[in-house]
């Protein structure tokens, strides 16, 4: 499937290369769901081929993810707390928001630099950077570095490795699944350190 679509689009005008790879990087903000990363891997392949170059398919790649790790960022600002914690957003709860903080508050902006690498709770990360109101610059500066230092992986592996696009896919599942697995013990764990402080303090 994958080498039919490479195939497939080969031929087509770079700047339609270029708009799917900023189009499909941005959307998968927004829909994590959507194959994101193997897409890049792809663009790679094509230009490997010669179909594209290295440094605007890394440029526009990286503007897609930015752009829409940063919308999420502004929706999660435009998200009042005090709200949250009347629990009538029945998709954020006191408990994910509390877990957010904590890890903000120990990890800091490492969070957000290596958000890119976290496949599947990327948008969480950028929602929820915003909803603690981080400071925008730091983020957007973090952000972009996470978001090109990924890319351009992804993009040298479709480079060297584009005859294998479909085993690369399956490690990436794997890769994700993994880190999505890691990823929400940890914020378990940290909703319930939380959950037990507040019954603590209450016993008080």
């Amino acid at each position: 499937m994958f080498e039919t679509f490479i195939d497939a689009i080969h031929t087509s005008p770079p700047l339609l290369v270029f708009g799917i790879l900023l189009a499909i990087t941005f959307i998968e903000n927004i829909f994590p769901p959507s194959p994101s990363d193997v897409i890049v891997v792809m663009g790679g392949a094509l230009i490997a081929r010669g179909t594209i170059d290295l440094p605007l398919a890394l440029i526009f790649s990286s503007i897609g993810s930015e752009a829409g790790f940063l919308l999420l960022y502004y929706l999660g600002t435009q998200t009042d707390k005090k709200l949250i914690r009347t629990g009538k957003l029945k998709f954020i709860t006191q408990e994910n928001l509390e877990s957010a903080e904590s890890w903000f508050t120990k990890y800091g902006y490492g969070i957000i630099l290596v958000n890119r690498f976290m496949s599947g709770i990327r948008s969480v990360i950028a929602f929820f950077a915003g909803v603690s109101e981080l400071q925008f610059t730091k983020v957007v500066v973090y952000s972009t570095i996470s978001s090109v230092i990924w890319n351009l992986m992804l993009l040298l592996l479709g480079i060297f490795f584009g005859s294998n696009i479909q085993l690369i896919d399956k490690y990436l599942g794997i890769y994700s699944t993994f880190i999505f697995i890691i990823i929400s013990a940890g914020l378990i764990i940290a909703a319930i350190v939380v959950y037990i402080k507040k019954r603590k303090k209450k016993g008080e």
